[in-house]
């Protein structure tokens, strides 16, 4: 059995959103009806999320100058398998923040205009920001890890599960 790593598929990224955003808003009706706080990251998660999207970015970029020429050193392969996994970590973990706060976002608009202050709902768009920022990172170092294709590779065999897949592999 060969086991073979796949890319991200933007459409688990969008249904993750899609049901994060449900999974919130009802979280947030939830809450609003027994009078307890909005389920919102602090502003201070901003950080950790940088972090872990420049941290992935580092490692991408090593992979992508050791794929693109630049091999004065060899390529640890579980570096390279790690970075990848980060990666979709990063774009999975991304999504899961955009959506959660985008549901919460979409419960708190018919109360916005009876908010004195508007803290809340800037939070919500910084934190969905930069999960999208997250996404965005994630897809981009999964691509920068894609290795071409081998010219004396003989054609791979089309499976038709895996037709609309790139046939590069990974770092």
């Amino acid at each position: 059995m060969r086991s073979t790593m796949r890319t991200i598929r933007p459409a688990w990224l969008v249904a993750v959103a899609i049901v994060l955003a449900a999974a919130g808003w009802v979280t947030t009706e939830i809450t609003t009806r027994a009078s307890l706080a909005l389920p919102v990251l602090p502003l201070s998660s901003l950080v950790t999320m940088g972090l872990i999207a420049i941290v992935c970015l580092i490692l991408g970029m090593r992979v992508r100058r050791w794929r693109d020429g630049k091999r004065e050193k060899a390529l640890d392969p579980l570096l390279a398998a790690r970075t990848v996994v980060l990666a979709q970590a990063c774009a999975y973990a991304g999504a899961v923040l955009f959506g959660w706060h985008t549901g919460i976002l979409f419960d708190q608009i018919p109360t916005i205009s009876l908010r004195p202050d508007l803290g809340i709902v800037w939070q919500m768009v910084a934190i969905m920001a930069g999960g999208l920022v997250m996404v965005a990172i994630g897809v981009i170092v999964e691509r920068f890890c894609k290795v071409p294709p081998e010219d004396s590779d003989p054609p791979a065999k089309h499976d038709p599960k895996l037709m609309g897949h790139a046939e590069e592999g990974f770092a």
